[in-house]
């Protein structure tokens, strides 16, 4: 009968299993930098997470331009046991041995926005440099035709990015392209680095040598504000007109509103896109290797309805993330109410064993007393003798001797330490999870912790994170970006903001105290 009710048990705990679905698929991102253009991409990847019918988790991190750092995250993402990475190369030829090492793995490989040297990888997805250049320079040439020159050629500067990277390279082959055959104009290209003071420097110095371009072109509407700054503190901003791309709002599309700039283009994101196409490949689905996403070029003429547009996009991207993080807390209360169910049906069998059992020993009790009652007078006379209680003395050691109990608490406490510290480097802990280690509900285990430490759960978690988090940054020479994925943030840009908060400095400024 014990057999058969240990079966019923052990049916119920793999039928409840069994329902949790498929496995995880671990897609990790590796950006090239930051900026509000790689910002909205990362949070259109994250809200497309959900749109599926997998469990997909996507974990992002940033090189900070920094290519031998990208080489590192790349090897960690790896480490992490990730199923695919999607990454934006810093620069082509260095970040394509990290993905050979990667593609040796069996791991497939997306590059995004920015293509590595050679082909071997998986897919390409991104809007076409090439086109957005030439479309810039086509605008250029219309521009520079309605510019009064008064008996000289009409100047284009073109100040380029990083040329070591591919959408440099693509951007200025464009455009290029697209003032090629104009003799009329008189055309100069500068080379850049991405970043607003370089741009700055390099318009001022031509403006101040008395060369003053008529027109400005930037690689993006980030280094257009360096150029527009050398504009306005020359007092040229009637003269000069300026272009970039990107074309994303509180940038571009409101820098040609506000009329710092003549146009940009809009150069697609395509986040969800890239989660599809990740999905695709992993799931066996058919898929293409180039990937082509349109953009748009954006001047006075159509910049509001463009920018309107966007923004509202951006609103319901919002309201979608947070109606799936509702989904999620619902899923998560079902998946309890079912666990709770299959408890109760535990619970009822158990109860029922505990009855028998409490019957059974009643019975063996009951003749356990009448075994005693038939013992001889010699045995009760012996253990009542006082020499022989001095013996039991001996054997048996006094209440105060023992060991001291700890209380409730205290056991409660070194338990769920033990228990945190298992599963803290899991960046999907659920509370739900933690509870049904410590033999609680969501509530009684909040309760609890709440009454012994004052902090939440997910407060108390978090802290140990950081904890963690220190000690390892002052022992370890292991990046933010390892530190942060090892003791389970997301994300290092979380890590590093809840750090912050908790010690009052981000981790690298503690790493450069103790060096």
């Amino acid at each position: 009968m014990y057999k058969t009710i240990a079966y019923l048990i052990i049916l119920g705990c793999l039928l409840s299993a069994c329902s949790e679905g498929e496995p995880d698929y671990r897609i990790g991102v590796s950006q090239c930098a930051k900026g509000h253009w790689r910002e909205k991409v990362n949070h259109e990847m994250l809200a497309a997470q959900h749109l599926y019918d997998k469990n997909v988790k996507v974990m992002i991190a940033s090189a900070d331009d920094d290519t031998q750092q990208q080489i590192r995250q790349i090897d960690s993402l790896v480490n992490l046991g990730i199923d695919l990475l999607v990454v934006a190369p810093n620069e082509a030829a260095p970040i394509s041995e990290a993905i050979a090492r990667v593609r040796k793995k069996g791991i497939p490989v997306i590059c995004f926005d920015r293509k590595a040297e050679g082909d071997n990888f998986t897919a390409f997805i991104g809007g076409s440099n090439a086109e957005a250049g030439h479309a810039i320079g086509v605008n250029a040439v219309d521009i520079a035709h309605g510019i009064k020159s008064e008996g000289r050629k009409p100047f284009i500067l073109e100040i380029t990015a990083l040329i070591s990277s591919s959408p440099a390279q693509e951007r200025h082959r464009g455009f290029a392209q697209a003032l090629r055959g104009h003799d009329e104009l008189e055309y100069v290209c500068e080379e850049g680095d991405w970043s607003s003071e370089t741009t700055y420097h390099i318009a001022m110095e031509h403006i101040r040598s008395g060369h003053v371009p008529d027109i400005i072109f930037c690689h993006n509407d980030g280094m257009a504000t360096g150029a527009y700054k050398a504009v306005v503190e020359t007092k040229k901003e009637k003269q000069i007109s300026i272009l970039g791309i990107d074309g994303m709002p509180g940038e571009g599309l409101d820098y040609v509103q506000f009329g710092h700039q003549v146009a940009s283009y809009v150069y697609p994101t395509g986040g969800a896109e890239i989660v599809k196409l990740a999905l695709d490949i992993l799931t066996g689905r058919p898929y293409k290797k180039i990937n082509t996403l349109e953009g748009i070029l954006v001047v006075k003429e159509n910049v509001w309805s463009i920018a309107t547009t966007t923004k509202e996009l951006m609103k319901q991207n919002d309201r979608l993330v947070t109606i799936q993080d509702k989904l999620e807390e619902y899923l998560g209360l079902y998946n309890t109410q079912r666990k709770a169910l299959w408890a109760s049906l535990a619970l009822i069998t158990l109860l029922v064993t505990a009855v028998i059992a409490i019957w059974r020993a009643y019975i063996l009790k009951r003749r356990a007393i009448r075994q005693r009652q038939a013992l001889n007078e010699e045995q009760t006379l012996f253990y009542a003798d006082a020499s022989r209680r001095k013996v039991t003395e001996i054997l048996s050691p006094s209440l105060e001797e023992l060991p001291q109990p700890k209380s409730q608490d205290v056991l409660f406490a070194e338990k769920l330490n033990e228990a945190i510290r298992q599963k803290m480097s899991n960046p999907n802990l659920k509370m739900d999870d933690l509870g049904e280690t410590m033999g609680l509900s969501r509530v009684q285990l909040y309760r609890r912790v709440k009454s012994i430490t004052g902090l939440t759960p997910v407060e108390l978690l978090r802290r140990m994170r950081l904890q963690e988090g220190y000690v390892l940054l002052c022992n370890t020479t292991k990046t933010v970006q390892e530190i942060a994925y090892e003791v389970g943030f997301g994300t290092p840009g979380y890590f590093s903001k809840c750090f912050k908060q908790q010690y009052g400095k981000y981790p690298m400024d503690l790493r450069s105290e103790q060096n």
